[in-house]
């Protein structure tokens, strides 16, 4: 469709893990080629937690060329049209004593916790936010799914981040559970949301949002229920292409 075509004042926002591809795996050649279909229609960017390098992973390492935008860890790091807009510091933010206050509780915290498995990475340090990991990262797939299990029975993270809320009460820390196996961690403000601000200057008359962790708690929720979107909450890419195939397409 040609340029003259597309619905430039119309945005599709789309979370990465459940709702354009499975947790931490690539993106479908299917998915791949609905988005660049979809492009014809309307804009289409994507807002994930993880950074660029992961989000590069699991969409190719041509996304910031092949979507209008890319806002990863909510929009912390942003490309607009494949140009680098925004970088903000959750260091510069936080001050170094809060930051590293909060990194030894959550390694004591973590220390007590016993699991079947343990592996490495359990805080990985981002610009915008701190993703905590019980489990440890650098797990295999297999150990993923194991933890999420486990998880979904004895509810650790919810646990988890209950004591910190608790603990750095006023401090001006969010908390967000997305995945299988982490949470974020990042200043008040700093959701998902985050990017609705970088866009409030390209003038679009609609922004739908697709997510998967759409209910209180979940890394979708704040810009799932953020009255500058239509939310749509989606079980797994194959019902996020259905929803657009009705939204745009029949």
């Amino acid at each position: 469709m040609s340029e003259s075509a597309t619905d430039t004042k119309t945005l599709c926002l789309f979370d990465v893990d459940g709702t354009l591809t499975a947790a931490r795996q690539r993106v479908t050649p299917k998915m791949y080629e609905f988005l660049q279909r979809l492009r014809g229609r309307v804009r289409v960017g994507v807002v994930g937690g993880s950074d660029l390098d992961k989000i590069r992973e699991q969409l190719g390492e041509d996304v910031v060329q092949k979507v209008d935008y890319v806002f990863a860890e909510n929009g912390l790091v942003a490309y607009k049209n494949g140009q680098l807009l925004a970088v903000q510091s959750i260091q510069a933010h936080m001050g170094e004593e809060l930051l590293q206050d909060f990194i030894n509780f959550c390694l004591n915290y973590m220390a007590k916790i016993k699991l079947p498995r343990k592996r490495g990475t359990f805080i990985e340090f981002r610009n915008g936010m701190l993703n905590v990991c019980p489990v440890g990262r650098s797990c295999s797939q297999e150990e993923r799914i194991e933890f999420y299990e486990l998880d979904k029975k004895e509810q650790i993270r919810d646990k988890f981040v209950s004591v910190l809320r608790e603990e750095f009460k006023g401090k001006g820390l969010a908390f967000s559970i997305g995945g299988q196996i982490s949470f974020d961690v990042f200043p008040e403000g700093w959701d998902k949301r985050y990017c609705l601000g970088l866009l409030d200057s390209d003038g679009y008359s609609t922004i739908h949002f697709f997510g998967d962790k759409t209910n209180p708690g979940g890394n979708d929720y704040e810009i799932y229920a953020d009255p500058r979107t239509i939310g749509h909450e989606v079980s797994s890419p194959e019902d996020t292409q259905r929803i657009c195939e009705q939204l745009f397409f029949s």
